[in-house]
C-alpha cells in the first residue's frame, strides 16, 4: 500500500504522538501549501493594490480549471469563490423575493449553517420546508425521490454525503428528471469533493454545486466555491463588488448588472490565501497524476483496515451494530458510530484523545475519519487505545 505521509510532514511533525482521526472536519495541509501561503504574502507585497489583477486574470482562472476538471465540469467560469458556502448559499436565497412563497425541500441531516439558516427563515409565514429522514438509509432513495414528484419546490437542498453518516446520497442524476424546471437545485457536495469520485458533466447546466478547502481538498479554510448554471440569470440580492468586477471603472449608477458566468454570485474583498493553497494542492494533485479516483480507493482500504482492527477488538461500543452505513454501497471518507446517549460519546472521544486519537463528534455520534496521510499500520494505536480503555 502507497504512503503518502511524506507530503505532511509540516503537519505530522506537530503531532508526532497523535493518531488524527478528524480529517472530515479539519484536514492536515500538506507541506506544498507552505510555499504558497507565502507566494500570496509575495504577490501581495508586489501588487499591492493591483494585486487584484494577478488573483482574477491569473489565479482564479487557474484553480477554476483545476477544479472543473476535478469534478468533470465543462464550464470553469461557473466557479465562484468565496470565504464559506453559507456565503454563497445565502447568496443565492436572496435570489427569492421575501414576499412570495418559498417552498424547500430538504433532509433532516444537512450541515449546521444551512440547517440553522432554514430554521431562522421557516419564522416567515411565507417559507414551507419539507423535511426527509435520511434513515432507513435503504429505503430513502425511494422516499427522497416521492417527494421530489410531488413538486412544487422553489429550492431542492441535499448532500452529496450525509455529514452526519457518511452515507452517500442517490445521484442527483438519478432524480433530477422529475424536478420542475423553475426549481433550483442546490447539491451540498462539501463531503465528496476531493473525496468521492465526482462528474457533474450532465448536471452542470442544471444545479448549483457547492464545496470548499477545509475537509478533502486539504487547503484549510477559506476557500469555498459555488458551481452555478450556465446562462444563469438570477440577481441575488446580497451581492458586492466582485460581482461584476469587469466593469467596476463604469458609471455605477441604473440597474445593478451582474457577471455573465458564476461570477454573479460573487460577493467582495476576501483574503485570497486559501486559494493559492488550493491551488498548490491541485498542482500537487495534477503533477504526480493523483486522482480522486485514486485517493478514494487509497481510503477504502485503509477503511478496511481499521475496520479489521475494531473487529478483532470486539468492542462493545464501536462495532457494526452501532455503525451507521448503507449496507453493499459505497461511503464518504469517515465512519459514524450511534451511541446510546451523548454523554457516552464525549466521554469516550476525551478517553480517546487523552490517548493521542483525535476525533469528531456530534451528540450521539462518533466520527472516525480518513485520509492519504495515514497507513494501515497507525490503526495499532487506536486498537492500544481501547485496550487500554
Amino acid at each position: 500500500m502507497v504512503s503518502y505521509k511524506q507530503h505532511y510532514q509540516g503537519f505530522i511533525s506537530q503531532h508526532p504522538n497523535s493518531l488524527h482521526l478528524a480529517p472530515h472536519s479539519h484536514h492536515y495541509w500538506p507541506d506544498v501549501t507552505r510555499q504558497a501561503q507565502l507566494d500570496y504574502w509575495t504577490d501581495s507585497a508586489a501588487g499591492v493594490d493591483h494585486k487584484w489583477d494577478t488573483i482574477f486574470a491569473e489565479r482564479i482562472p487557474a484553480v477554476q480549471r483545476g477544479l472543473a476538471q476535478l469534478l468533470n465540469h465543462p464550464d470553469p467560469q461557473q466557479l465562484v469563490f468565496a470565504s464559506n458556502t453559507h456565503e454563497l448559499l445565502y447568496r443565492l436565497m436572496t435570489c427569492f423575493s421575501a414576499e412570495q412563497p418559498l417552498r424547500v425541500l430538504t433532509t433532516d441531516s444537512e450541515f449546521h449553517s444551512f440547517s440553522r439558516q432554514l430554521r431562522r427563515l421557516q419564522e416567515r409565514p411565507n417559507v414551507r420546508v419539507t423535511t426527509i429522514a435520511t434513515q432507513p438509509f435503504a429505503s430513502f432513495p425511494e422516499r427522497w425521490l416521492a417527494a421530489v414528484k410531488t413538486g412544487g419546490y422553489q429550492l431542492i437542498f441535499i448532500s452529496q454525503v450525509f455529514y452526519n453518516s457518511g452515507v452517500i446520497a442517490p445521484h442527483v442524476s438519478d432524480w433530477l428528471p422529475w424536478v420542475e424546471p423553475s426549481t433550483e437545485v442546490v447539491i451540498d457536495g462539501y463531503h465528496g469533493c476531493g473525496a468521492i469520485p465526482t462528474d457533474l458533466s450532465a448536471v452542470a447546466d442544471r444545479v448549483f454545486y457547492l464545496a470548499g478547502a477545509y475537509k478533502y481538498l486539504q487547503a484549510g479554510e477559506g476557500c469555498c466555491f459555488m458551481a452555478v448554471p450556465k446562462h444563469c440569470q438570477l440577481r441575488p440580492e446580497y451581492t458586492g463588488w466582485f460581482a461584476d468586477f469587469a466593469n467596476l471603472a463604469k458609471p455605477q449608477a441604473g440597474p445593478v448588472s451582474y457577471a455573465n458566468d458564476g461570477y454573479r454570485f460573487a460577493g467582495a474583498t476576501m483574503d485570497f490565501s486559501a486559494l493559492y493553497r488550493l491551488q498548490a494542492v491541485l498542482d500537487w494533485w495534477q503533477g504526480d497524476h493523483l486522482s480522486v479516483d485514486q485517493i478514494h480507493q487509497h481510503v477504502q482500504q485503509l477503511q478496511r483496515a481499521c475496520l479489521q482492527v475494531l473487529s478483532e477488538l470486539n468492542h462493545p461500543l464501536l462495532n457494526e451494530s452501532n455503525r451507521l452505513h448503507h449496507a453493499g454501497a459505497d461511503h464518504g471518507h469517515f465512519f459514524t458510530y450511534q451511541l446510546p446517549t451523548a454523554e457516552l460519546v464525549t466521554e469516550l472521544a476525551q478517553q480517546l484523545a487523552a490517548a493521542g486519537i483525535e476525533t469528531d463528534y456530534r451528540g450521539d455520534r462518533l466520527r472516525f475519519g480518513f485520509a492519504l496521510y495515514h497507513d494501515a499500520s497507525d490503526y495499532q494505536q487506536l486498537k492500544k487505545a481501547l485496550q487500554q480503555l
